[in-house]
């Protein structure tokens, strides 16, 4: 398929002194445009006399060229666009080809369950993770559990007082959450269980042997529900490395750390004093404190497990990019981590990316795991699931096998809703809201694609057809369906270098909506040459569906 932007930059930059990214897709007057503001003060010149010289200077084939107050402005030939749409498919633009990227995402933690509060890391980790493998990437999706600390040797001390195999064995997670919170609750009365914990989380480090089978029978129960839940999300992972993997290779770092003078002494502690560039990090002109490597005692820190982790993932994978989708809540520790990379002289430090995230509430509620507070995101899956048969039941009583399309329908209107929105966003969860069928929701999308399919099936067509005659596809609303199919691999690809899954959700939205008006205008079924290139652009559209709703890990159900 024709990359209009890429072709129209490479004719503008020869003229003006403008970015790729300025290019951007207009709905307006025209198909692409560039505001020329930003180049007055550089240029010298208002915007309206830079476009306007600009657009009798540029010239592109099947393009053209205008300037309109201060923008110029291309338009494509409609039908070479409608021929080019019809002769391509999407998924064949593979611009990280043969490059790795690693992206670290979900990481639960061990003896906790799988709560609404995973669900933002694990849907726009594992969307990334689809994204860039569609692009030609090779992805290594890492799940960095959450497997070291003294939590694990209070969950033992928890066990040992109050646990029960038989009933640990029946009931799994929430007989070690029970645990979990009520150690806690004790703690706060009696201090001294602190020292209890710190005891046995030694043991587990040193091999303790009973204390090593009680964490692995924690970690086992914990990663079989995990697992469940990945199921039903189509997650994937590559690698389940936490962190207690990390620790033995801590002296490695600080051998490296001494080599270059980073590492001090405070108060007994290790420590490497940073100091960005400008000698701030935040909005309020705070300075960035120093990374603590080891504690007084000589445990490590969090921060030096993961200097440990960065070495180990570019040693074994060699990344392009290697990205963290965690909470922005974190944003410190990552620019800590990565600017102590920068200090160590490793110019790979540049290629890692903290892929933040708003927090997730459900109808305003927070979360906390530690007072027990605690909505676990299989009932949440659960309950959308029932709601979504409820619907199905009501709209399409006949509809062969409904329980899994209900399933897909339930557990990709959580997904959808969770993706449509800007990643940086604080999100309030709304069932009702997710599974509106005729809202910006998954369930809107995965119904356009079976209207699709319903209709395609009607008329017995298989798409390919040859000699489609591409003026019947120029009326203005089948063409701006075609204009959001010719771009949508550049969605695709700004997604991945934005890091933002919700550009593929919205987009698929308004190829629906598109789809929709075409479908309304623009009668299908009407015989002869008239049908056959409605009926070709409808099967594209599914196609392009099915295949969005994939990298946002969705499915399209064929009938709804």
């Amino acid at each position: 398929m024709t990359d209009y932007r890429s072709k129209i930059f490479n004719a503008v930059k020869d003229v003006l002194p403008v970015e790729y990214a300025d290019v951007a897709v207009s709905d307006a007057f025209c198909d692409y445009c560039i505001p020329c503001f930003k180049l007055a003060k550089s240029l010298r010149k208002s915007p309206a006399i830079i476009a306007s010289e600009a657009a009798n200077a540029v010239k592109i084939d099947g393009v053209e060229v205008t300037a309109l107050n201060g923008y110029l402005n291309f338009t494509v030939d409609r039908k070479s666009r409608i021929a080019d749409v019809l002769n391509a498919r999407l998924g064949d633009y593979k611009p990280f080809d043969g490059k790795t990227v690693c992206i670290d995402y979900s990481s639960v933690n061990i003896a906790k369950p799988f709560h609404i509060g995973h669900l933002m890391t694990t849907v726009i980790g594992g969307s990334l993770h689809k994204i860039y493998r569609a692009l030609g990437a090779n992805v290594a999706g890492i799940n960095h559990l959450g497997d070291f600390g003294t939590q694990f040797g209070g969950l033992i001390s928890a066990y040992r007082k109050w646990g029960d195999g038989k009933d640990l064995d029946a009931r799994g997670l929430d007989a070690l959450l029970e645990l979990y919170v009520r150690f806690h609750k004790e703690e706060e009365e009696h201090p001294e269980l602190a020292d209890e914990a710190r005891g046995w989380s030694k043991k587990i480090e040193d091999g303790d042997p009973y204390a090593v089978g009680l964490f692995e029978k924690f970690k086992a129960i914990t990663l079989e529900q995990a697992k469940a839940v990945y199921r039903r999300l189509n997650i994937e992972f590559d690698s389940y490395l936490g962190e207690s993997f990390y620790v033995d290779k801590v002296d490695g770092v600080e051998k490296k750390l001494r080599a270059k003078n980073l590492l001090e002494m405070s108060d007994g502690a290790e420590i490497v004093v940073l100091d960005n560039d400008d000698g701030q990090n935040g909005k309020n002109g705070e300075k960035m404190p120093p990374a603590l490597i080891r504690r007084s005692d000589g445990a490590s820190l969090y921060i030096a497990r993961d200097l440990a982790a960065a070495y180990y993932r570019h040693d074994t994978y060699d990344f392009y990019k290697c990205l963290y989708v965690v909470a922005s809540h974190q944003a410190l520790h990552f620019k800590q981590l990565f600017k102590v990379l920068e200090l160590l002289g490793e110019s790979w430090a540049e290629d890692m990316v903290h892929v933040s995230y708003g927090m997730v509430s459900v109808e305003g509620m927070s979360l906390s795991t530690r007072r027990g507070n605690v909505l676990y995101l299989n009932d949440v899956l659960n309950a959308a699931v029932e709601k979504a048969a409820d619907i199905i039941e009501e709209r399409n009583p006949s509809l062969a096998d409904k329980s899994s399309v209900a399933e897909a329908v339930g557990v990709g209107a959580v997904v959808f809703d969770a993706l449509y929105d800007g990643r940086l966003k604080d999100k309030n969860f709304s069932l009702a809201d997710a599974l509106n069928f005729d809202g910006e929701t998954g369930p809107y999308v995965q119904y356009t694609h079976a209207r699709c399919r319903s209709v395609l099936a009607k008329a017995g067509y298989k798409s390919g057809a040859e000699n489609v005659d591409a003026d019947v596809l120029a009326t203005d609303e089948a063409y701006e369906v075609v204009k959001l199919l010719a771009d949508f691999d550049d969605t695709v690809y700004s997604a991945a270098v934005k890091y933002e899954p919700s550009f593929v959700s919205r987009r698929l939205v308004k190829i629906c909506q598109a789809f929709n008006r075409f479908y309304n205008a623009d009668r299908i079924m009407c015989g002869g040459k008239e049908q056959t290139a409605r009926l070709e652009l409808t099967a594209r559209v599914a196609d392009a569906l099915k295949y969005g709703l994939g990298l946002v890990l969705l499915k399209a159900p064929e009938k709804m």
